[in-house]
């Protein structure tokens, strides 16, 4: 009998698809909408913000210096605006990174990175770009170069009028480097840095981070930034898999800052691939962390504000048996996990075949389930997360994807990128962007 009755169980489960278990909650009946926001110049690395009833979406161009732009409603196909960082000043391109949020009085801030050229060299400089749309108007921009001196992977975040940007130094420390505004982005002044002030913290950090997203918690006004480092004297300068997953805090807007380690990995295994997520449940302050190793995702959350971390989660399940570029969104509950998934054992498997996936949890984090997004792949092969030491092919979906709530419906949008929609003159593939809406 009971030999029986376990035969049974197994065949049930066999017949359960496997998305369904991961995590020990169902969201099998997630379905979406993928929609190709396809341009002549391509697109990847997508961003998306949602608030005050209008969604903007933004991808640098895969063949132009400069970073393009849709807006519409969620559950609508956006329309594109054109691009939002040409012009700032003469000799500097755009279209190097991006991010963008829509205040919570409307105003709709970016923030990019900028290329200075120098025309006898060719020489490139990289600098840090503050866009400004009242009202969300796109057509009504102001652009300002805020930081010159070598930069690299800016983040951005609102409360209110006040404003923060983040960005690395990419020349020499690897410090991260934070800028405020008190006049909803009409001007900047640099504050204190999440890294330097913190004993082993900073030791471990310099010259050996990756930084993540920028948060502003709206219940409380604290300040947010999460990063990936290394253990020095060990990796420092030699090795960029960075074992150690941080979030620094800022009680007094910027000016100081405390880290707390949120996961511990052993020595060399690389916790950046590609930027650790984070996000804040805009309804009371909980911090949930994401990062991938290389093989899954999971996850973290925090409930006092930053200064401990409930024990790691997986999330990602098979079919996504390697799971890379977690990108989070939370709201009242609602966790919102997205990521490239593959079948393939390794993320270097020139035959793996990619898709988008989601893992949800509607209960605060307590369970999650996985769901596919994509219908069809949208990469095959490689994905390399080593930034420009990339073999060419195998960094065509660049280093970021997004997602972000639609606070009016609950839903979830998720922009990624596909290079399997369209190629070039020369046959190469010509990535774009395409944008995923539950229904």
């Amino acid at each position: 009998m009971r030999l029986r009755y376990l035969a049974l169980v197994a065949a049930v489960l066999a017949m359960i698809p496997a998305t369904s278990l991961a995590g020990g909650r169902s969201t099998a009946g997630l379905s979406f909408t993928n929609t190709p926001l396809q341009r002549p110049d391509g697109g990847s690395e997508p961003a998306i913000t949602i608030g005050g009833g209008t969604m903007i979406v933004g991808s640098l161009s895969w063949q132009l210096f400069q970073t393009n732009l849709w807006k519409g409603t969620f559950g609508s196909t956006p329309t594109f605006q054109g691009p939002v960082d040409t012009g700032i000043e003469p000799g500097v391109g755009g279209g190097g990174d991006e991010d963008f949020d829509i205040g919570s009085n409307g105003t709709l801030h970016g923030t990019t990175l900028v290329f200075f050229f120098n025309p006898v060299s060719r020489i490139k400089q990289l600098g840090v770009s503050a866009i400004r749309c009242p009202s969300s108007d796109t057509s009504n921009c102001t652009r300002q170069i805020i930081d010159t001196t070598q930069a690299d992977r800016q983040w951005i975040a609102s409360d209110g009028s006040t404003v923060y940007i983040s960005y690395h130094d990419s020349g020499s420390s690897t410090l991260i480097h934070v800028q405020r505004s008190d006049d909803d982005g009409v001007t900047w002044h640099k504050v204190g840095n999440p890294v330097v002030a913190q004993g082993s913290t900073t030791g471990d950090s310099t010259f050996n981070n990756d930084q993540g997203e920028l948060q502003v918690d709206p219940t409380t006004g604290i300040v947010y930034t999460i990063y990936a480092a290394g253990q020095a004297s060990i990796q420092k300068g030699t090795s960029a898999n960075f074992n150690n997953v941080l979030v620094s805090r800022s009680l007094d807007k910027g000016r100081t800052w405390s880290a707390a380690v949120v996961f511990h990995a052993p020595l060399n295994t690389a916790l950046n691939n590609v930027f650790p997520a984070l996000a804040v449940d805009p309804m009371n302050g909980d911090l949930y962390a994401a990062w991938s190793d290389a093989h899954t995702v999971s996850v973290s959350k925090s409930i006092d504000h930053g200064q401990t971390w409930s024990v790691a989660k997986v999330v990602s399940a098979s079919p996504a048996t390697t799971a890379v570029f977690p990108a989070i969104d939370v709201r009242n509950g609602t966790i919102d996990l997205s990521y490239y998934g593959t079948t393939a054992s390794s993320k270097d498997d020139p035959s793996a075949v990619w898709n988008v996936y989601l893992a949800q949890s509607t209960d605060a984090g307590a369970t999650y389930g996985q769901t596919q997004v994509t219908t069809s792949p949208n990469h095959m092969g490689v994905i390399c997360t080593q930034g420009t030491g990339c073999a060419p092919g195998t960094r065509n979906l660049l280093d970021l994807f997004e997602d972000a709530i639609d606070p009016v419906s609950g839903k979830v949008a998720i922009v990624y990128t596909n290079d399997l929609l369209t190629t070039d003159s020369s046959g190469n593939p010509l990535p774009q962007i395409e944008l995923a809406q539950q229904n």
